[in-house]
């Protein structure tokens, strides 16, 4: 029995998940005639095969029934008077629960640490699950600031643990935090840290498609196009099918210049045709539509998938979507009588205002490449109320020449949106002449 829970630990650190199962059923076989102290030693095995099983379902997708698994592994321990493997399974049952509504997994977070916290364990591996998803979910909900302070403590708690499942974690929440920030270098180098430790598992895991994603579409925003696509290039026929890579082949649709092979590449995501993690899935692929939609000159289009990617968000207060994606433009263009969402709006574009704000280096007027004179002309319209395809009928250009010109733009002054944009542009005098100087 001993032998068989150390080979199903050491299966599911190495993300053996095959080999986790396998102990576990013979864990879970009857044994006759045993004494006293092997009915003791029987119910730890028991709890901690429970908690191995249900951390290997969670990161299997198999989330009802890891959550009940673990819950029984917690029942089994606190039953039998052993606290620190209580506090185990309630530390990950929050990575199970990511599922739920973002309450529900925040609630159990704070549940297992403040049980944690009562043992003196608030700053022990065993609780590192519970602070990392904590943080994601704050980070999901745009508090970045707190979320951060949370990811910090998992790092300590880590100092001591050579396991590669939490640090994983950890890559990817502290990349997700550097996207939504909008400081794409610092979350690219995140993502990359956490598909070399992906690496070393035997097998793979629910996140995997999340994380190429995420780092495709990075890269695609820094303007390493070629290497996206060699790399999607390379993925297997079934990750390549799923909603998060699809979504990263929008982004490098964008980045290309090809709004309609964007459009294309969600609409299995929209339609519910690609799988998806969640519901986040859907929401960023709405708001690429949005922008795509934007770029063709369909403005009614893009403020309609913009709507639906709210109407998803409003119950879990979801803000990362909006601002990996760079939606700050596409909300400030919303009608507020055209949305019955006009609180979150606000508080989404204030919290990527804020972000931007404080995200760190601004670069001096050294570092930013000049604006060719046709970008200075469309520039100059920017801190206007007109629209993409209203700027090219006073410039009488295409839509698509107006929006080249803006992602250049956007590219040399090193800014992520409209606003910031024209903030960088006014603090380097580019706006001085007005649209009275442009020939």
């Amino acid at each position: 029995m001993a032998t068989a829970a150390l080979r199903l630990s050491l299966a599911r650190k190495r993300g053996h998940l095959a080999g986790v199962v396998e102990q576990v059923r013979f864990l879970a076989s009857p044994v006759t005639g045993q004494s006293d102290e092997d009915i003791a030693l029987d119910s730890d095995l028991r709890a901690v095969a429970l908690m191995n099983l249900g951390i290997v379902e969670a990161w299997s997708l198999g989330n009802q029934d890891s959550q009940r698994h673990l819950l029984q592994g917690a029942e089994l321990a606190r039953r039998i008077g052993r606290p620190y493997l209580e506090v185990a399974c309630l530390a990950e049952l929050a990575f199970a629960a990511k599922i739920e509504p973002f309450a529900t997994t925040r609630r159990r977070c704070r549940e297992a640490i403040a049980l944690a916290e009562q043992h003196g364990w608030g700053a022990e591996p065993v609780i590192s699950p519970a602070l990392v998803n904590l943080a994601g979910v704050l980070i999901w909900t745009g508090e970045f600031d707190e979320g951060e302070r949370w990811l910090r403590r998992t790092a300590r708690a880590l100092e001591t643990d050579s396991g590669f499942l939490i640090r994983l974690l950890l890559h990817i929440g502290t990349g997700m935090l550097m996207s939504g920030r909008r400081r794409q270098q610092e979350a690219l180098a995140e993502y990359r840290a956490a598909e070399r430790l992906q690496a070393k598992l035997e097998g793979s895991h629910a996140l995997a498609g999340q994380l190429t994603s995420f780092r495709l579409a990075t890269q695609a925003r820094l303007g390493q196009v070629g290497e996206a696509r060699t790399s999607l290039a390379a993925l297997d026929d079934s990750l390549a099918g799923s909603g998060e890579i699809s979504n990263a082949r929008a982004v490098i649709c964008l980045a290309e210049g090809n709004p309609d092979a964007a459009l294309a590449a969600v609409r299995d995501v929209l339609d519910g045709t690609a799988p998806a993690i969640g519901y986040m899935t859907i929401v960023e692929a709405n708001m690429l539509a949005a922008l795509a939609h934007r770029e063709l000159g369909d403005q009614r289009a893009a403020i309609a998938a913009t709507e639906s990617a709210l109407a998803l968000s409003e119950a879990d207060r979801l803000v990362l979507s909006f601002a990996m994606t760079g939606a700050l433009e596409l909300l400030e263009a919303m009608p507020s009588h055209e949305t019955a969402h006009a609180t979150l709006v606000t508080d989404i574009a204030e919290i990527i205002r804020g972000s931007s704000v404080a995200s760190g280096h601004e670069p001096s007027p050294a570092e930013i490449e000049q604006l060719s004179p046709s970008e200075l002309r469309v520039l100059r319209y920017l801190p206007t109320n007109l629209s993409r395809p209203e700027i090219a009928s006073e410039l009488s250009v295409s839509v698509n020449t107006v929006n080249t010109h803006i992602r250049n733009i956007y590219a040399k002054l090193q800014a992520q949106d409209r606003s910031s944009a024209v903030r960088r542009a006014r603090k380097m005098r580019l706006l001085s002449a007005g649209l009275n100087g442009l020939a």
